[in-house]
């Protein structure tokens, strides 16, 4: 391998390392593919495919400013930012001013929405539902991380501050997707019944 070869890491796709299901991270440790913090990286790889998606279909609408669509569009880097940390023990990649970047969104977004007077239901057309696909995806990924945080693992906070507040994002922004095009689709609760004690 020449000098100016060795930074590249996907010279070669397949390794057959990963054949007897193990995997190996930053770190160099060597782990079952079933371990808590495999399972958490692949929680946030498909969160950041979903995020893929919903962003295919930003591009193609008018949804959002382009300052707007650019602060979503980086919170895909940042994902792979937390899968990256996630992978290399003892680094930080996700630093607390991203979920400033999160929060400003929110507030933005939010203020030109009516108050909730009952739960919204994953509609409201394509973009919309896209968003309630990254927010529950998000809220399984930070699920993941939590139970890979209970065996013991440190996990750095801004991270698991950034994806707790990464899936109200996607609440408020699916509102918003909603009422651009085919509206929020608002629950219809059945009447309640008291059970016999």
């Amino acid at each position: 391998m020449t000098e100016e070869r060795k930074g590249y890491r996907l010279t070669k796709i397949y390794t057959r390392t990963g054949d007897k299901g193990t995997t190996r991270i930053g770190s160099g440790e060597v782990l079952s593919k079933c371990d808590e913090r495999i399972e958490a990286i692949g929680s946030v790889d498909e969160l950041n495919t979903w995020m893929g998606m919903l962003l295919n279909v930003l591009n193609h609408s008018d949804d959002l400013t382009e300052d707007q669509l650019r602060r979503v569009s980086d919170i895909q880097h940042r994902l792979f930012d937390v899968g990256g940390e996630l992978a290399m023990p003892g680094y930080q990649l996700i630093q607390k001013e991203h979920t400033t970047v999160l929060e400003q969104l929110i507030d933005e977004l939010n203020e030109d929405l009516p108050p909730l007077k009952n739960f919204t239901l994953p509609g409201g057309g394509t973009t919309a539902c896209h968003c309630h696909m990254v927010r529950t995806v998000s809220r399984r990924a930070e699920r993941a991380v939590i139970r890979l945080r209970e065996t013991g693992v440190e996990i750095n906070a801004p991270l698991m501050t950034f994806l707790n507040r990464l899936s109200d994002v996607m609440y408020v922004l699916s509102r918003h997707c909603a009422r651009q095009n085919e509206g929020e689709v608002l629950w219809q609760a059945s009447p309640k019944t008291k059970l016999d004690e």
